[in-house]
């Protein structure tokens, strides 16, 4: 019973075929396709709306250089946003509950930011492995400390966006299981339990948007120390 916990994760197959990359392009065919009218619905208002609030967010801390990264960076917000809200609903599949998706996000964007820095500023971006006033004999192993972490940033942004959505999909699923067994034997408990449930499914969704934002935010904070 406990590994079937886990089956919610699994890629799903349509004769052999596996079926993630349909589950992480259809979200992109929920989104309006904006005309040249001057009167527009109310969702396309909301979208363009959503779409300003969050590119002014993520490029308040950068400088011109780096709104050339405004595009990519609100795209892969909203695709991130759009995959892990609809991973909350009933019989769906989330991707970025997959470390491998979430790893092929992070680590080629993150690379990116790294070598634009070491080519337009490659002593600021080495100076970051050594901070000023470093003790001589501690200077090899602050490199060495700082290399780490600089290496690991990509796997922590990973590891982040995967177990948060991981343990929040486990958690309901737990729940749901008591709130089907308690069902027959106390119902008055079983009930409760369902407002417990609606609850964390709240916060599951806050969840699912925090973390697309936290992901693409570190993203821009790193370009930040490179340009």
């Amino acid at each position: 019973m406990n590994l079937s916990f886990f089956d919610q994760f699994a890629s799903p197959y349509f004769l052999g075929i596996p079926l993630i990359l349909l589950s992480m392009l259809f979200p992109t065919l929920l989104f309006p396709t904006p005309n040249n009218r001057w009167i527009t619905n109310r969702l396309s208002t909301i979208q363009l709306w959503s779409l300003h609030s969050i590119t002014k967010q993520l490029m308040a801390p950068l400088n011109k250089e780096g709104h050339k990264w405004a595009l990519i960076l609100t795209s892969l917000t909203m695709l991130l946003l759009t995959i892990n809200l609809l991973g909350l609903l009933p019989y769906t599949f989330t991707p970025t509950t997959q470390l491998s998706m979430n790893m092929a996000l992070a680590f080629p964007l993150w690379l990116a930011t790294l070598l634009t820095g070491l080519r337009n500023q490659p002593s600021i971006s080495l100076g970051h492995l050594l901070p000023e006033g470093t003790p001589t004999p501690l200077i090899p192993a602050l490199i060495m400390i700082e290399t780490t972490s600089l290496l690991i940033r990509p796997l922590a942004l990973g590891v982040r966006l995967t177990a948060n959505l991981t343990a929040g999909h486990l958690l309901i699923q737990l729940i749901s299981t008591a709130i089907t067994a308690l069902l027959p034997i106390m119902p008055t408990v079983s009930i409760l339990t369902t407002s417990i449930l609606f609850l964390l499914t709240i916060l599951e969704v806050a969840v699912a948007m925090i973390q697309a934002y936290v992901f693409v935010l570190l993203l821009s904070l790193y370009l930040q120390e490179n340009i």
